[in-house]
């Protein structure tokens, strides 16, 4: 039976969602950055990034604590079921289903509150504040993460899910900080848009050709976690 890290399927699932970030959530996310250059901008840089992956992690690990309950009554838990949810939503983003995914209003009043705060405060401080306050934002494929990550199956795995997927953002997030109006000038929102749903595509035609068999309910052998002996 193939063998599939969720993580590091998360991680491929943050590299290609980061396009949307550049694209949509770039300026949300540059919002920190009101003053301060050179070294003041890189700690507030990695203040809000350390505090954005806390964050997911957080919200990972209570996902993961709600989702273990359910999975008892699947087989094989949270290794079969997982990495073919990750195709799923590698298609919904490839087709553009995800921009549908309905966004809780409800988290909209307390953001605008941790906004409000967070300008009156320096700015390293200031920059964890809205790291810490990611998870508000109103992403679509950011929600879908949190979702999938119920189905890691313990407060752990949902936590390492979470975080891997935010690791997976960083590069073209931390990209489009320091180099945002260049990076929106040379790749229109369209364009990168383009982009994402090719990666995404691609992504789930690989993960699904890595997973092929692990849905054979023609074998009368019930397949196994353990491997027994020859």
């Amino acid at each position: 039976m193939p063998v599939i890290d969720t993580s590091a399927a998360a991680f491929l699932a943050g590299l290609v969602t980061s396009l949307h970030c550049v694209g949509m959530c770039g300026p949300l996310s540059c919002s920190w950055a009101l003053s301060g250059s050179g070294n003041s901008f890189m700690r507030s840089t990695a203040a809000y990034h350390a505090a954005r992956l806390t964050s997911y992690a957080l919200v990972g690990a209570l996902a993961g604590s709600l989702g273990a309950m359910p999975l008892k009554f699947f087989q094989h838990g949270a290794g079969i079921v997982l990495p073919w949810l990750l195709v799923i939503v590698f298609i919904a983003i490839g087709i553009g289903v995800d921009r549908w995914m309905p966004k809780p209003a409800l988290l909209a009043k307390p953001l605008r509150k941790v906004q409000l705060a967070a300008y009156k405060l320096p700015g390293t401080s200031r920059a964890a504040l809205l790291g810490l306050a990611t998870p508000l934002l109103p992403c679509g494929p950011l929600y879908m993460m949190f979702g999938l990550a119920m189905a890691n199956g313990s407060a752990a795995r949902g936590a390492e899910f979470a975080a891997a997927f935010g690791l997976g953002t960083l590069p073209l997030l931390a990209l489009a900080q320091t180099q945002l109006h260049r990076l929106t000038s040379k790749w229109p929102p369209g364009t990168l848009q383009r982009v994402q749903r090719g990666l995404a595509l691609a992504a789930a035609l690989v993960l699904a050709w890595r997973l092929r068999g692990t849905l054979d309910f023609g074998s009368q052998e019930i397949p196994s976690c353990c491997h027994a002996a020859m």
